[in-house]
This record gives C-alpha cells, sequence and structure tokens, in this order.
C-alpha cells in the first residue's frame, strides 16, 4: 500500500519561511515523488515544484528564487522549503507521486501567509 503524508503547513507571516514535509511510505520510494502542487478554493491545483528521479528541479515562475525542493532518501522524504512567502502562497499544498501507472496524492498541508 502506497502513502503519502504531508507536514509542515501552518499560518506564517509575509516574509516568513516554512518547510513542507512529504514522507513516503509502503511500496513506494523517494524517486517517485513527482513534485508539490497547491489549491485554492475556486481554482485548480497547479504545480509548484518537481524533482526528477535524477534530481533535476524545476519551480514555477512565482515561486523560483523564493522554494526549494529537495530528497531525502534516507528518510523516504522529499522538503518543499519555502521562503520569503507571500500572501498569493496561500493554499493547501500536496505532494504527488506517479507508481505502478497512477498518480498518488497526500492529504494535503495548509499553508496560510497572512498580510
Amino acid at each position: 500500500q502506497v502513502q503519502l503524508v504531508e507536514s509542515g503547513g501552518g499560518l506564517v507571516q509575509a516574509g516568513g519561511s516554512l518547510r513542507l514535509s512529504c514522507a513516503a511510505s509502503g511500496s513506494i520510494s523517494t524517486t517517485n515523488i513527482k513534485g508539490w502542487y497547491r489549491h485554492t478554493p475556486g481554482k485548480q491545483r497547479d504545480v509548484v515544484a518537481t524533482i526528477t528521479r535524477t534530481g533535476i528541479t524545476n519551480y514555477v515562475d512565482s515561486v523560483k528564487g523564493r522554494f526549494t525542493i529537495s530528497r531525502d532518501n534516507a528518510k523516504n522524504t522529499v522538503y518543499l522549503q519555502m521562503n520569503s512567502l507571500r500572501s498569493e502562497d496561500t493554499a493547501v499544498y500536496y505532494c504527488n507521486a506517479f507508481f505502478g501507472g497512477r498518480d498518488y496524492w497526500g492529504q494535503g498541508t495548509p499553508v496560510t501567509v497572512s498580510p
């Protein structure tokens, strides 16, 4: 059974930082985790950052220079370090993995950035 569990969200003031974690368990490994997405009410779930099996990273323009995605294979965890947070970063953040021909999602962790 595959499970992804996100954590690390919360309330932070604009300009602050948070580190999100996505812990993988079951048959899945961290190299199956593709990246982080976020969702705000009334909008579709959008990609924030991705990481390939070989560690190549990509970011949506709005977070470049502020967010960093990384992977710790020993801990089976993928992180999203978020710095210089803005109110528009407020969303529920999800990690996504692809394994056995299908996508997997965690339950999400909410991030609220106050002005």
